[in-house]
C-alpha cells in the first residue's frame, strides 16, 4: 500500500523519528504506516544521510566549518520567521537539533530577536503547581474537542488525542461535527498506527459522556470491549485534562491564529503540517526542550480489525442487559446505564452479603445491592493533571 497522497513527507519524518527510538520494531511500524518493510528501510537509509533526503525541498547542510556569525543570525531569524511563537529556547534547541554548532545560549538568541526588532511575548511567571504525568507511553492518552471555529464554509471541530507521558499527539482531525462515529473513525485510525493504549481520560460531555451521572455511551462501551479503561474528567474541573488544555493554546497561538481556512479539507492540510512540526521538531518545555517524538514509542498491543468476544469465568452470573439498561437478577431488576443493552454482563458476589458487582468486558462498571434493590453506576473520575 502506497504512502497516502496527504502529508507524504510529514508520514515519512515522524515513520523515521519512531523507528529510530530504541526497541523500535521497523517491521510492525511499516504495517502500520501501510508501507513494505522494503519502502521503510529505504527511507531510513536516506534519513540516514540528512533530513533533506526525506523531501525535494532545498536544505542547508547540517554544519559548515565557515559559517559567519550573520549567517547564525540568519538562521535564528529564519527559525523565528518559520515559528512567529517561538522564543529563545525553542530558537536555539531546533538550531541544535538542525545540527548547527557554536548555537548561542538561548539568551543571546532572544537579543538577537530584539536587535533586528522582533517582538516577544511578556513571560509569564510560574505559579505553585504540580504537574503529574504516567511513567511511560500509552499508559493514558488524553482526548477532548478544541472549541469549534467558522470555515469560509461550515465550521470545524478539531479533535485531539495527546499521549500523556511524552504529550506526542496522535490525532489532530478537522471535523465537521462533534459525533461518536466521526470520533469512533479517527480513533480507528489512530490505534492502527499507534496501537492501543491502556486508558483513555475525556470530560463528561457528548460523545464520552452524557453528564458526570451517565459516563457511558456507545463510544466508551467500544473502548471498553477493544480493553481499553475509560475515565472522566472531574466535573466543572478542566485542569484535569491540563495537557490537552495546553495543546489547544499552543494550537490556536501557532496555527489558528493565523488567516481563515477555506473548507475542513484545507484544514486538515494545515493540521497535517503544523502537527509534524509539534511533535517532531517543536522544542518541549515541559520535556527538558526535548521534542514529542523522542519521548514516544507506539504500543505493542495492536488494533483488532474484529472486536474480541465478550467471555466470563465460571465464577461469574451471566445476565444480558435488556433495553434501558434493565437487567434481571434474583428475582429483582436492576438498572443499567443504557449504552449497555444487548450486551451481556457478569456479576459476581462482594465481601459484603447481597452486594455484586457489574463486570463488562473485564472493566467493573456498576454495584447491585439485593437487600434494597438499588444498583449504582461506578463512573471513573481522575484528578489527573
Amino acid at each position: 500500500m502506497p504512502w497516502s497522497e496527504v502529508s507524504v513527507v510529514e508520514l515519512r519524518k515522524e515513520f523515521v523519528m519512531l523507528a529510530g527510538q530504541p526497541g523500535a520494531k521497523v517491521a510492525s511500524l511499516c504495517r502500520r504506516f501501510g508501507i513494505s518493510r522494503k519502502t521503510g528501510y529505504k527511507w531510513l537509509g536516506r534519513a540516514a544521510a540528512g533530513e533533506m533526503a526525506l523531501s525535494n525541498r532545498s536544505r542547508r547542510p547540517g554544519s559548515s566549518p565557515r559559517r559567519t556569525a550573520e549567517e547564525m543570525e540568519a538562521s535564528v531569524l529564519a527559525v523565528r520567521e518559520a515559528h512567529p511563537c517561538w522564543g529563545g529556547r525553542k530558537i536555539a534547541r531546533r538550531l541544535h537539533d538542525l545540527g548547527w554548532s557554536d548555537v548561542p545560549a538561548p539568551s543571546t538568541v532572544t537579543a538577537i530577536l530584539r536587535r533586528h526588532g522582533v517582538a516577544l511575548g511578556q513571560a509569564v511567571p510560574a505559579g505553585p503547581f504540580q504537574r503529574f504525568e504516567r511513567a511511560r507511553p500509552n499508559e493514558l492518552w488524553q482526548m477532548d474537542f478544541k472549541g469549534h471555529f467558522a470555515l469560509a464554509s461550515g465550521r470545524c471541530h478539531p479533535l485531539t488525542v495527546l499521549d500523556d507521558c511524552s504529550r506526542f499527539n496522535l490525532c489532530l482531525a478537522a471535523c465537521g461535527n462533534e459525533r461518536s462515529e466521526t470520533v469512533q473513525s479517527h480513533l480507528r485510525s489512530a490505534f492502527r498506527r499507534y496501537g492501543l493504549p491502556d486508558w483513555i481520560i475525556a470530560d463528561n460531555g457528548s460523545p464520552w459522556g452524557n453528564g458526570p451521572d451517565t459516563p457511558y455511551t456507545p463510544l466508551g462501551v467500544w473502548l471498553l470491549r477493544l480493553g481499553i479503561g475509560v475515565s472522566h474528567s472531574r466535573p466543572y474541573h478542566p485542569q484535569t485534562l491540563g495537557k490537552e488544555e495546553r495543546f489547544h493554546r499552543t494550537l490556536k497561538a501557532e496555527l489558528l491564529a493565523g488567516p481563515p481556512f477555506g473548507d475542513l479539507r484545507h484544514c486538515q492540510t494545515a493540521f497535517d503540517r503544523w502537527r509534524l512540526v509539534y511533535n517532531c521538531e517543536r522544542p518541549h518545555q515541559a520535556l527538558d526542550m526535548d521534542v514529542p517524538a523522542t519521548r514516544y514509542r507506539p504500543s505493542e498491543r495492536s488494533f483488532p480489525e474484529a472486536l474480541p468476544p465478550i467471555e466470563y469465568g465460571s465464577e461469574h452470573k451471566v445476565r444480558r442487559v435488556q433495553q434501558l439498561g434493565w437487567i434481571n437478577f434474583k428475582g429483582k431488576a436492576f438498572r443499567l446505564p443504557k449504552a449497555f443493552a444487548g450486551y451481556p454482563v457478569g456479576l459476581v458476589p462482594t465481601t459484603d452479603d447481597g452486594l455484586w458487582h457489574v463486570i463488562f468486558a473485564s472493566r467493573h462498571i456498576a454495584e447491585i445491592d439485593l437487600r434494597n434493590g438499588s444498583s449504582k453506576t461506578v463512573t471513573h473520575v481522575s484528578e489527573h493533571l
